[in-house]
């Protein structure tokens, strides 16, 4: 079994059972990618340095005007892709087995989680996964350390407020925060900020 296979597996959502060929060939590559990821956090970069060594963690290039403060953290990085003008700030976590696809002109706040893997419920299962895909659309405002599970869409234009931990979909165009984070309002594209000068920005 290749990466291709591998990366189709996950893609599909099936399990990937404990001990398993398909658990032994994430090892591997959790192995490689941290690896990189040591020597991305390890010492100062360029952000031009940056996108090489990140380019390297997720096999496809990373485009020019994506900026990414490191330290960066994956376990894997091969299902996971990055659009245009995305802001990626300290600490952000990137459990991408299943697959996250950040769009473009999405700003993610410091130490953000995307966990994209769940396990089973039942004790003698324990170790077998079960993979589904976050997709972050464009211009999306993730606030700091935000949480967001397994299988959830955050659509265009969305703002999720700091600390919150997403459990399901969120719509385009609406704020949401909160454990679990629920709807706040909706924004209305080209709107007047009316927050505080002091508040605006966070």
């Amino acid at each position: 079994m290749d990466l291709q296979d591998y990366l189709s597996h996950m893609r599909r959502g099936d399990p990937i059972e404990g001990g398993g060929e398909l658990h032994q060939l994430m090892r591997g590559l959790s192995e490689e990618t941290m690896r990189l990821v040591f020597l991305l956090n390890a010492a100062y970069h360029t952000q031009a340095e940056v996108r090489d060594l990140i380019s390297r963690i997720i096999g496809k290039p990373v485009d020019a005007t994506v900026r990414i403060f490191p330290p960066f953290y994956t376990n894997c990085g091969k299902n996971l892709s990055f659009g245009k003008r995305v802001f990626v700030n300290m600490g952000c976590h990137f459990q991408d087995q299943g697959g996250i696809s950040i769009g473009s002109g999405a700003i993610i706040g410091n130490d953000v989680s995307f966990t994209t893997l769940n396990h089973d419920l039942d004790p003698a299962k324990r170790s077998t996964a079960y993979p589904a895909p976050i997709v972050v659309e464009e211009d999306v405002w993730i606030g700091s350390s935000v949480t967001i599970l397994p299988g959830v869409t955050i659509g265009r234009g969305a703002v999720v407020g700091a600390g919150s931990v997403v459990t399901k979909d969120v719509a385009p165009y609406t704020i949401v925060a909160g454990v679990p984070a629920k709807y706040v309002r909706t924004i209305r594209p080209g709107e007047e900020d009316t927050r505080p000068k002091s508040h605006r920005g966070r």
